[in-house]
């Protein structure tokens, strides 16, 4: 099904899933109004439609999520026969895990990994695994020996990533929520690029993915993409019941905005010396004037961080790629075959070579970054910032076929304001507050002290309800009508 044009892309129809987010549609279910088979169904059909389109998925699990809803093995869980995807870095028993890369041979995981297994345990119905840049090391799902994930807003942009696949076909409408996870702005960079809710819990709040478990400074957190704050909360709520950290204060269920008056920071130029854009700029500026209006306290703040910090992050970006090039055969496969990591890899591999004599100061100060930010958060409730540097750039720009030199410098313009979160194991979220002249979402991201998810739900409830989220649904579903007209 070609779709060449810079039109919107997406697959809402009035079938089972309809417009529903995961929490109306679970509802829907448990009263029978509609069955978890319809549902199942449905949402096969619109990832079978819209895969052409934005390549979203890398690995279908159709016919046994058919089979699964046909019989719910909990069919009291929260969220029983909401349909869902896993991002491919992240195992699941009789599915490939491929981690994006040409380098990681075929092979089908035996067991389902620990933080699949807390988010299964919701009830949520996996149709497979979505789509993410080689290693999960770019910020677009643009891997080198395939072809890229689109943006259903503007399928000639960007999706962003690592989870480009989760946002592209959550923003889509072929699931209501998919599986994220983020090591310097994975959930929150597709959510901006998607015009979704992309939450990064504080470290420790969910169960730590396998790959996490051995870093030194362990930057990665798991969590979801969802086009509503309502479906963001209650997978939270629905995660401390499967675990609780005892560290952290308790999140409960969030319902709605607090009412409470809030101090909230604002940067609006990131660390790295990098400008922000203008248009990116003024949607700060206007979310910062519109949380005014509503009550609260908005003032300037110094970034909450050392100013090595951009440096910091960067080598160990580069250690990780590093990591895995050399024990990539112990990590992901035995036949792991360096030879074919992409030019990115190569060049942050290269990079960790050249500069891993800084690494030990480079950890000391990243694990102090804790500390740093918790202090600098003593008198703020959250923090207003952009995700990213820049509106989402053409599919091409961020490709790891770009130079290596030039990729990095497009890359620590464009992130430089969501692996703050990551190093410090701060909540943040990202948040939809505007679109550009070529319809594609421009968001904000808030950070709060560690443990305090609840105000970052409780602020992007009250955005949502003040200014609801731009909706792709207003704009023409041609291109599917078409490919159903041509089904049938």
């Amino acid at each position: 099904m070609p779709h060449t044009s810079s039109s919107p892309f997406h697959c809402f129809r009035d079938d089972a899933v309809g417009e529903s987010d995961a929490t109306e549609l679970a509802a829907r279910i448990r009263s029978g109004e509609v069955s978890a088979e319809d549902v199942a169904r449905a949402a096969v059909q619109r990832a079978r439609l819209a895969q052409p389109v934005l390549n979203g998925v890398v690995a279908e699990n159709y016919e046994q999520a058919l089979n699964q809803a046909a019989s719910l093995p909990d069919p009291d869980a929260p969220f029983a026969g909401v349909p869902m995807f896993i991002k491919d870095n992240t195992d699941v028993a009789g599915l490939p895990t491929g981690h994006g890369s040409a380098a990681v041979p075929a092979n089908v995981a035996r067991t389902t990994g620990a933080f699949a297994r807390q988010m299964l345990a919701q009830g949520y119905l996996n149709l497979g695994k979505s789509t993410l840049p080689e290693f999960g090391f770019n910020a677009t799902t643009e891997p080198a020996h395939a072809e890229p994930t689109r943006n259903p807003w503007n399928p000639a942009y960007s999706s962003g990533a690592s989870s480009g696949g989760a946002a592209a076909l959550v923003a889509a409408g072929v699931v209501p929520v998919a599986h994220a996870n983020d090591g310097g702005g994975s959930i929150r960079i597709p959510a901006a690029c998607c015009g979704l809710v992309g939450l990064k819990p504080t470290r420790g709040r969910v169960v730590d993915n396998d790959a996490a478990r051995d870093l030194p400074v362990n930057i990665v957190s798991d969590g979801v993409v969802t086009r509503s704050v309502r479906d963001t909360a209650g997978f939270l709520a629905h995660a401390e019941d499967y675990f609780r950290n005892r560290k952290l204060q308790e999140i409960g269920h969030v319902h709605g905005p607090s009412g409470r008056q809030l101090r909230i920071g604002l940067v609006l130029d990131s660390v790295n010396g990098h400008p922000t854009d203008p248009v990116t700029r003024s949607t700060v500026e206007n979310t910062a004037r519109l949380l005014e209006k509503l009550g609260h306290v908005v003032e300037p703040m110094a970034v909450p961080i050392n100013k090595s910090f951009p440096q910091d992050f960067a080598l160990y970006w580069s250690m990780l790629a590093f990591g895995v090039k050399a024990r990539g055969h112990k990590l992901m496969h035995p036949d792991f075959d360096k030879r074919k990591t992409d030019d990115l890899t190569n060049g942050l591999d290269a990079m960790f070579r050249k500069h891993f004599w800084r690494l030990p100061a480079v950890i000391w100060r990243l694990k102090r970054s804790w500390n740093d930010y918790a202090q600098h958060m003593t008198n703020y409730d959250a923090v207003l910032t952009p995700v990213l540097g820049q509106t989402t750039p053409p599919l091409g720009h961020l490709s790891p076929t770009v130079p290596f030199d030039l990729l990095f410098e497009r890359l620590n313009s464009y992130v430089n304001f969501t692996p703050l979160a990551n190093a410090t194991g701060a909540p943040a979220i990202s948040v939809p507050m505007a679109l550009t002249e070529h319809n594609l979402p421009v968001s904000v991201q808030f950070m709060a002290r560690h443990g305090d998810e609840r105000t970052l739900l409780e602020l992007a409830y009250l955005l949502e309800a003040e200014q609801p989220w731009p909706q792709i649904t207003r704009f023409s579903a041609t291109a599917y009508d078409n490919a159903v007209a041509e089904m049938l």
